[in-house]
């Protein structure tokens, strides 16, 4: 409850309408835990790299780069949403160190788990499975959610406009992209160029998940473990590596049909090239967003409707497979299902809504949302189940569908449509508790992973009002958790080294990002943020919350967004700026607030209390990307704010940016 003040301006921006905050109540449940949330986590951080970490962030814990990038990924977001800033000065610490030791050019270390795979400061051909987009998007999160924190720093820029330049043809050295055929030349792509050949022993990894001897137990073994050379092989026969004949046979089919060949996987490349447009506007980068998603579209259209998963050399679907649509690395017939596959999907369709405006980008998701659906089954119980597969026998591996994907159609579009699509899957799901929440790890690749996207939806359906609560309590639980186990190792230095001691980590945003920020958490493979609005302190002139300061988005339209505030210092004022999604890309018309009198209250406390007080209905036009809130000692504030969604241009810049990002070196 509160009022437009146009003299209350806690920053230089012309224009800047501040609104402040009149009541004062006793701070709600969900606000005291989100507090209790980020102060956990604040303190475990540092104890992990304490404990696992060199000086100079070089983590004890060996393994691929990408799972190196991994343990502090979303460090930079935490940050971001207003953590103390040793949160990013170790996460880029960490980011770096990891990039250093990885160079292909140095030998830092000998162990089975560890390779040399950076190249120009990414990732390299000497370990391949980190250049493909399952892993490469995992290790990228990290490297996204910096721009957020920090768009300033010129070796992230440097690195975002080097990066992108590899995927839209511009940098001769790394000649991953065919402008003319508008494909990726293969699954996996570098500094160094595509990755074209593989050994036997990548072979047998991909194609039946490595030597069975060496297999995981829970991995099954259907044709096409990660990928397929169906039909062209139809059955790959027990021991075929063993004749070295066979093996080359084989080895040369994978080179072939796998490696040369473009993969729906790759639309996750899109988030890269997504990610230099945010820091510099450079219209190319956009250009080739568009490029590439619309030639995915046109290809589904050739599809009959459903996204293939491989293309061969000239841009023809099947190219190298006898025309067959399916059979690509992690596509259809890959051994998680389409899970992977769609992480590509979404991120693709997201950043090209993001860039310009336009929804009929998300017909891509729809329309493969739907082909699921249209290719259900429903059990005598009455449990609807989609598939997760295709391969030789047509659609299989039946289940309750994942929720992931309309989770971010929905956020989206915010559309009528998307709405009865989400009811429907609702409907048909009799197995599952729609207004539960499971703790769970960060990774969103799981069926499982769905129950925080269920219980938000019925929140904001009307019909689950303790979710807050229930998905911060549960991420407490994680935080506790890896917390309290960091403390309790007493494994010292030789033997962490000696055991490869993994290094948890104690940092969860993903309740933070869908309380707070109103969306679904990032898609984990390679996705950008998705926010409903987002924070900056103007006082300490950065990003997030300020100090003791609590934010709840209540309700979500495809015209508005509601939002609670609240200032848990009995003390201090808190000043804020909220700005409208991620990036700025949304335009904010209105907000409508209520105020309430305090007079009385320096008289007698108790009176003050008691008497019954109107709150006054109130309006403050906008007109812009950002508004100011200021929270007086112990208030709180509701606001419902009129947005225009996607109608500005994207940017990774600060409200006091200005037109540019001011990068000290470009």
């Amino acid at each position: 409850m509160a009022s437009a003040n146009a003299s209350v301006n806690p920053v230089s921006i012309p224009g800047l309408t501040t609104i402040k905050a009149t009541e004062i109540t006793a701070p709600p449940a969900w606000a005291l835990l989100e507090r209790q949330l980020i102060n956990l986590m604040e303190e475990a951080a540092p104890l992990m790299i304490k404990k696992h970490t060199e000086p100079g962030g070089a983590f004890l814990y060996s393994d691929d780069l990408d799972d190196l990038y991994e343990r502090c990924y979303n460090w930079g977001l935490f940050y971001a949403m207003g953590a103390d800033e040793s949160l990013l000065d170790m996460a880029l610490t960490a980011w770096n160190a990891s990039t250093r030791i990885s160079d292909e050019g140095i030998v830092h270390r000998k162990h089975p788990r560890f390779t040399q795979s950076a190249y120009r400061e990414y990732y390299s051909l000497a370990h391949p499975g980190d250049a493909e987009w399952h892993h490469k998007g995992e290790g990228n999160m990290a490297f996204y959610d910096f721009g957020l924190a920090c768009p300033t720093v010129s070796e992230n820029v440097r690195r975002a406009k080097q990066f992108a330049g590899w995927y839209i043809g511009e940098d001769a050295h790394a000649p991953n992209y065919d402008k003319k055929y508008k494909i990726l030349r293969s699954p996996s792509q570098t500094g160094g160029g595509p990755w074209h050949s593989a050994t036997l022993h990548q072979t047998m990894g991909y194609l039946q998940g490595g030597h069975p001897a060496l297999q995981d137990p829970w991995i099954p073994k259907p044709m096409g473990v990660r990928a397929s050379l169906y039909p062209v092989v139809k059955e790959l026969e027990d021991g075929w590596w063993e004749n070295p004949a066979r093996a080359d046979e084989i080895i040369a089919l994978f080179d072939k049909i796998v490696l040369n060949s473009d993969s729906s996987n790759n639309l996750a490349a899109v988030g890269l090239v997504t990610n230099a447009f945010l820091y510099t506007s450079d219209e190319k980068y956009k250009k080739w967003v568009l490029d590439y998603t619309e030639a995915w579209m046109e290809r589904t259209r050739e599809n009959n409707g459903i996204l293939p998963d491989n293309v061969g050399p000239t841009g023809k679907i099947g190219e190298n497979r006898h025309g067959q649509w399916w059979g690509g690395l992690y596509g259809w017939n890959h051994y998680q299902g389409l899970n992977i596959m769609f992480h590509g999907l979404i991120t693709a369709v997201e950043c090209a809504l993001l860039l310009t405006g336009d929804f009929g980008y998300l017909d891509l998701l729809r329309s493969q949302i739907n082909l699921l659906l249209e290719n259900s089954i429903t059990r005598e119980d009455g449990q609807l189940l989609t598939p997760a597969r295709y391969g030789p026998d047509g659609w299989d591996s039946y289940q309750p569908m994942r929720i992931l994907e309309i989770a971010h159609l929905y956020h989206a579009s915010m559309s009528t449509e998307d709405y009865e699509l989400f009811a429907r899957i609702r409907a048909g799901d009799i197995e599952r508790d729609w207004n539960q929440v499971e703790d769970s790890a960060e990774k969103n690749v799981q069926l499982r992973d769905g129950h925080q996207n269920m219980a938000r939806f019925n929140y904001y359906d009307g019909r689950n009002p303790e979710w807050p609560e229930q998905i911060l309590r549960s991420e407490y639980r994680m935080a506790l958790s890896a917390s309290e186990h960091i403390r309790r190792d007493t494994r010292d230095l030789a033997t962490l080294i000696a055991e490869n001691a993994y290094a948890y980590n104690p940092v969860f945003t993903k309740g933070l990002t869908q309380v707070m920020l109103g969306a679904p958490q990032s898609v984990y493979n390679g996705g950008l943020l998705r926010a409903s609005v987002r924070y900056f302190d103007p006082d300490r002139e950065r990003p997030g919350l300020p100090r003791d300061v609590t934010a709840l988005v209540d309700r979500l339209a495809s015209d508005a967004t509601g939002v609670q505030l609240v200032n848990l210092n009995t003390t201090e004022t808190r000043n804020l700026i909220v700005g409208a999604g991620a990036f700025g890309e949304h335009q904010f018309t209105d907000v409508r607030f209520k105020e309430v009198s305090q007079k009385g209250l320096e008289k007698n406390p108790y009176s003050w209390m008691r008497e019954e007080r109107e709150p006054v209905d109130k309006v403050a036009s906008i007109n812009g990307k950002y508004f100011a809130v200021q929270l007086p000692p112990a208030t709180s504030i509701r606001l419902d704010i009129g947005m225009k969604r996607f109608a500005n241009q994207p940017s990774y810049a600060f409200p006091w940016h200005g037109d540019r990002i001011p990068v000290p070196f470009q």
